[in-house]
């Protein structure tokens, strides 16, 4: 009988190496995109904008740097003078307001109640609009000639008058109320997220000891939101320093210079009357002012990751 001596069989092996490199690479080709686009269109253009705020450009950009003469020149022109103001008034209400009303919405609705789904996507929806829609749908309420105080005239109240919107001394007022109307319902998301994260029993523990239920809140869950009152303000407070669309669908900055804000002043001298340097040196301090407020919250959150 012949011995047949089998050989064994060769595994054919898929190109180990050239699929672990495409399983290690693949990730980073597929953002990598989206990171050259963040850094050309995002940084790029910041690092630009620093470039031209240091030379003389009018309608196009010139590179004759003449250092900090376009700075000079905003800190002495008055409308930047009134834009600042108005922004100090603007984010100022702005912000109290939308964490005032946003902590008391959310209060009311971690009590439990019923059909708290419906009204929290009622507080909400503003938030789903676009800055230009809320501009638009708030200059209609406020017209002195189509809305809220023609409607009181034709129901018989003609004494009724509320002309806000085209006051030079109010009209930066209705700005801060339809701003309030569509951030608050956010601010109010991050509160109620926030007191659904409350261990439940140190409410129960603190009514037990007869404390009241809002004392409870002020003195005790309240304090311990401190990081959600701190995130909503930065947010709120980068919202304030470039509203630009809010303001151009509701009053363009009118009447006169009195809705004027940074962002609209930006705009308007560097695409309308031909002083990109001047725009250029704006839109740079509003984005001091932006780090000025990112930065500190980074280092904070920072902080705390690497003492935990």
């Amino acid at each position: 009988m012949e011995h047949i001596q089998r050989q064994p069989a060769r595994v054919v092996r898929a190109p180990s190496r050239f699929l672990d490199a495409l399983q290690r690479w693949l990730p980073k080709l597929v953002v990598a995109p989206t990171f050259v686009l963040i850094g050309v269109g995002i940084y790029g253009y910041m690092l630009w904008t620093g470039v031209l705020s240091f030379t003389s450009s009018s309608f196009l950009p010139v590179y004759d740097f003449v250092g900090f003469d376009q700075y000079a020149k905003l800190m002495a022109n008055d409308r930047w003078l009134t834009a600042s103001i108005n922004l100090g008034i603007f984010g100022g209400l702005f912000i109290l307001s939308c964490l005032v009303i946003g902590v008391i919405l959310a209060i009311f609705l971690d009590q439990r109640i019923r059909q708290e789904g419906a009204i929290r996507t009622i507080y909400l929806y503003p938030m789903a609009l676009s800055m230009i829609v809320t501009g638009t749908v708030w200059k209609w309420i406020l017209n002195p000639s189509l809305g809220l105080e023609k409607l009181m005239h034709d129901w018989g109240w003609t004494s009724f008058s509320f002309d806000w919107l085209v006051s030079s001394d109010m009209a930066i007022y209705t700005i801060v109320m339809a701003a309030v109307w569509q951030a608050s319902g956010f601010v109010m998301a991050l509160f109620l997220a926030g007191l659904r994260g409350v261990d439940s029993s140190i409410i129960r523990a603190a009514r037990v000891d007869g404390a009241s239920l809002p004392l409870i809140y002020w003195k005790i869950i309240l304090p311990s939101l401190r990081p959600v009152f701190f995130s909503a303000v930065m947010v709120l407070a980068h919202i304030a320093i470039k509203s630009f669309d809010l303001v151009m669908a509701m009053t363009a900055g009118g009447p006169g210079y009195s809705t004027d804000l940074p962002a609209v002043f930006m705009y308007a001298h560097t695409f309308t009357r031909g002083q990109m340097g001047l725009g250029s040196a704006s839109a740079m301090l509003m984005l001091g002012a932006i780090l000025a407020l990112i930065v500190p919250y980074l280092y904070s959150e920072l902080r705390e990751k690497r003492h935990d």
